[in-house]
């Protein structure tokens, strides 16, 4: 099980004797993924990085209090992002280069005997979404991946996300705002006019970039109603998403 040294719980500030002691092969190890891609002219490149990071240490906390233990990996913020790739500051890699990095890292998991693996995952490009499949299918171990895309799941998150009016907006100006207050341009979201274009609606109509579906500044949504007080609620969703997951999957076992 996880040690109570808090270090132990992130693996970059953990030594390699605390990952050494733990028990492993009850453990699952929780990767953050995002993007760095243009989130409007108020949230930063790193949204979505904010998002999986915040998801992965509540659910690894929800899992401690479930008697599983978990261990939240370094997170890993470059992916596809070609919908945003003309805007400046978005870094867009390979899926097949995501790939092969992530099935990298589930070999080193599954080597050192760690349980299972779990994605914390905030970006929902579909190309970055089919490449988690399919690196989460063919992983060395078991992987458990809780796809906010699917019904079941978004329709715990509120209304915005499931119109899909979402980039930048309400709901992932408000978990910034509860992560890093600081890195919000609040100034300039107060001013934002609500932007009511379903990028996923966009997306299914055969849309390639955030211009053609009528992003211009790299948001939809609504900006302005982002509050850190319902970005708290937000994380501790996205945390019980990630740790029901974990248990309905079976694949670490619970402490007696």
């Amino acid at each position: 099980m996880i040690s109570g040294n808090e270090n132990a719980r992130q693996w970059s500030s953990a030594t390699w004797e605390e990952v050494r002691d733990l028990d492993r092969a009850r453990t699952v190890a929780i990767l953050p993924v995002g993007a760095i891609e243009a989130h409007g002219p108020h949230l930063p490149l790193a949204t979505d990085v904010v998002i999986a990071e915040a998801m992965a240490r509540r659910g690894a906390e929800a899992l401690a209090a479930r008697g599983i233990g978990a261990i939240v990996l370094p997170s890993l913020p470059y992916t596809t992002a070609e919908y945003a790739a003309s805007f400046p500051g978005t870094i867009s890699i390979r899926p097949t280069t995501m790939m092969a990095l992530l099935a990298d890292v589930f070999d080193a998991l599954a080597r050192q005997g760690f349980a299972a693996a779990a994605i914390a995952n905030a970006h929902l490009d579909p190309a970055h979404l089919e490449a988690l499949r399919e690196a989460s299918e063919g992983a060395a171990l078991p992987v458990v991946f809780p796809d906010l895309t699917r019904r079941a799941i978004a329709a715990r998150l509120g209304d915005e996300f499931q119109s899909g009016a979402c980039h930048a907006g309400r709901f992932e100006g408000s978990v910034v705002l509860a992560e890093r207050l600081e890195w919000v341009r609040r100034d300039i979201a107060r001013e934002l006019a609500a932007l009511d274009v379903s990028l996923s609606d966009a997306i299914r109509a055969g849309r390639k970039s955030f211009e053609e579906a009528g992003l211009d500044r790299a948001y939809c949504g609504d900006p302005s109603a982002a509050t850190a007080d319902e970005g708290r609620v937000t994380i501790e969703t996205l945390g019980s998403i990630l740790a029901d997951a974990v248990v309905e999957a079976g694949v670490v076992a619970v402490a007696e």
